[in-house]
């Protein structure tokens, strides 16, 4: 990796930890040099503005962590309610990048962002749809294998499973504890064996 590509990765990253624990709006260009230690100018031939950076981040940060930790894991499921639990079970309780008390990434980027900013709303837009496509393409496999019923609408258990996903989240960076998740968990299986 050359040196250019090193510092706009090394900016991308630190921006990251910054706007995940801070919220977007309230985290400074100043505060992202700080932090990443490059000069103003560094941070400007990189990105012309804040926004085309926090573009960059959906795209380069979140996009590659998604596609390896709510796409693949089920992309080409054979027995999607195992897959499913196991999903949502990791990226509550495991998954090292995301943390209680901060919530989901591309849910508060959703939030506070998406109201203001149409490339914001474009970039995630893009990455919840995969996710959901890639839901309701489990849900018709196993229909086809007769795992589950023909009667379950792949989309409504899409938005279900994603709602739900966010939803917990929120509880848990409200009271900064994820003992709401292993509730949620129990009952998020008992939903996932209906579907049989």
């Amino acid at each position: 990796m050359s040196k250019a590509a090193n510092t706009r990765l090394t900016i991308l990253q630190k921006a990251f930890e910054l706007i995940y624990s801070k919220g977007y709006q309230t985290t400074s260009i100043d505060e992202i040099i700080a932090t990443t230690q490059v000069t103003k100018g560094a941070f400007y031939y990189h990105f012309k503005t804040k926004d085309e950076m926090g573009v960059a981040i959906i795209e380069e940060i979140l996009k590659p962590t998604m596609l390896g930790n709510f796409i693949k894991p089920i992309e080409n499921s054979e027995n999607p309610i195992e897959d499913f639990y196991n999903m949502i079970s990791y990226l509550l309780l495991e998954d090292p990048l995301l943390d209680v008390k901060y919530g989901c990434p591309v849910g508060n980027l959703t939030q506070e962002m998406t109201p203001w900013n149409n490339q914001f709303s474009k970039a995630l837009s893009e990455l919840v749809d995969q996710w959901m496509l890639t839901i309701e393409k489990a849900i018709l496999r196993a229909q086809t294998l007769g795992l589950i019923r023909k009667d379950v609408n792949g989309q409504q258990v899409a938005f279900f499973v994603m709602s739900g996903y966010w939803g917990i989240r929120n509880f848990g960076k409200l009271k900064d504890s994820n003992s709401c998740y292993i509730v949620y968990l129990k009952e998020f299986r008992n939903y996932l064996n209906s579907l049989k």
